[in-house]
């Protein structure tokens, strides 16, 4: 989230790190975001392609009809349990949303032993939420054979290089660690932190879009064309599955060798597997929560370091819950913003989902035709990379006009759709 990006930011600036205290709260409260933002994702805008059926018509297609389907029972524990990490997000950041507690070198806001309590409990709430989301994923998705054929087959399939964080065991991290690279075969091919970014990524205008498109440096520009050489990349959960080597709790990395086994190896290449990896992050996020409540040290006073004059830049890097966000900020001696490049998860992904769109519609599109239930099998190419086009363009409003022209294979205009009226 740009919050915790742009406060890693503002450290840099500042040339300090934040306190021992300060650091695990900012990480509790982060993968407290984890828990709510997957959940958010996976029951609003994954799960109900598979529950309510991929060609359902949109009035089923929804979260209704997710609920409809499971049973008002089962939605109001998803979002009763949702709401156990938006009140850690209140303990922890001042407010259940638009948290206000970052600062320069620490955190404005201490955790009384009281808080910790409440958050011990409140955790447990999330990891029967990341086992109810398991199981969910399982029966309905793991367990239908046509659903996996979806999930493991080749129309969603985008073959690329990928970058998430690890840690100092390459396990998969959020909120800190070193951004890591592998390339279309699984093979490292670059490590870097911090403002070491401009080594190994560029971005490229395009003059059709809205959105730059980033590349790997090294490697040049080829195109969007993916496959082995290419140099675009693919970040988000599916891409920190494959970078990482599991994870450090243990229903997490249980669920993580499962899916490894399903897929016999990595990486995996297959768009619609986002899901499932975002599925086990939801677990392995609230298993972290109960992990760093469990230490009695979160309570320690010292949240803040004092600063000194600002060292003019500054980068912050996060696993955001869609992908890796880079904040990088240039100042003036007060610290003011002069300069500031934002590359976001969705633009990190722009290749990857031109091409699962393009794919997908080559595939399900024949002969010009289309209805509302061909629309949503194209459409599941681009949802589980969580897109967030008002982040990636740079655009306050989050809406752009955009008109899609269906060619057909001699290049003749089939149709033309729009989301905004002609006048």
């Amino acid at each position: 989230m740009h919050f915790t990006a742009s406060v890693k930011a503002a450290d840099a600036v500042y040339g300090v790190e934040p306190t021992p205290t300060a650091k695990k709260i900012r990480e509790l409260f982060y993968n407290a975001h984890y828990v709510e933002d997957h959940t958010g994702i996976l029951y609003a805008l994954g799960f109900p392609d598979f529950v309510c059926g991929p060609t359902a018509s949109p009035a089923e297609r929804n979260l209704i009809g997710l609920i409809l389907k499971v049973g008002a029972d089962v939605g109001k524990l998803v979002l009763k349990k949702r709401f156990s990490a938006v009140k850690i997000f209140e303990l922890t950041a001042g407010r259940t949303s638009h948290p206000v507690a970052a600062l320069p070198g620490g955190w404005s806001k201490r955790i009384t032993e009281e808080e910790r309590q409440e958050i011990l409990k409140l955790a447990d709430d999330c990891i029967e939420l990341g086992k109810l989301t398991l199981d969910v994923f399982d029966k309905v998705v793991l367990q239908n054979k046509e659903y996996m054929e979806l999930v493991t087959g080749n129309v969603y399939k985008v073959v690329t290089n990928y970058m998430g964080t690890v840690d100092e065991n390459d396990k998969i991290v959020y909120y800190d660690g070193t951004q890591k690279i592998v390339d279309t075969k699984g093979n490292e091919i670059g490590r870097f932190k911090g403002i070491g970014y401009l080594d190994y990524i560029a971005e490229r205008t395009l003059p059709w879009s809205y959105q730059k498109a980033p590349y790997l440096k090294k490697i040049g520009w080829k195109g969007l064309v993916d496959g082995d050489g290419t140099s675009i990349y693919s970040v988000g959960p599916l891409a920190r599955f494959n970078v990482g080597s599991g994870f450090d709790t243990p229903l997490a990395q249980e669920a993580y060798e499962k899916m490894v086994a399903a897929f016999g190896g990595k990486p995996v290449h297959n768009t619609l597997a986002y899901h499932w990896a975002r599925a086990i992050e939801l677990m392995n996020a609230a298993e972290n929560i109960k992990k760093i409540a469990s230490d009695e040290s979160i309570t320690d006073p010292n949240v803040r370091q004092e600063l000194g004059s600002p060292v003019g830049e500054g980068v912050g890097i996060v696993e955001a819950a869609r992908g890796t966000l880079i904040h990088h900020y240039r100042t003036d001696e007060k610290g003011i913003v002069t300069d500031a490049n934002l590359i976001v998860a969705t633009t990190h992904n722009k290749g990857p989902m031109n091409i699962a769109v393009k794919r997908a519609a080559e595939n399900f599109i024949k002969n010009g035709k289309v209805d509302e239930g061909i629309l949503n099998l194209v459409e599941i190419a681009y949802r589980p990379y969580d897109l967030c086009f008002a982040c990636s363009t740079h655009t306050l409003p989050g809406r752009i006009p955009v008109r899609i022209d269906i060619i057909d294979h001699h290049g003749e205009l089939v149709k033309t759709l729009r989301n905004y009226e002609l006048v």
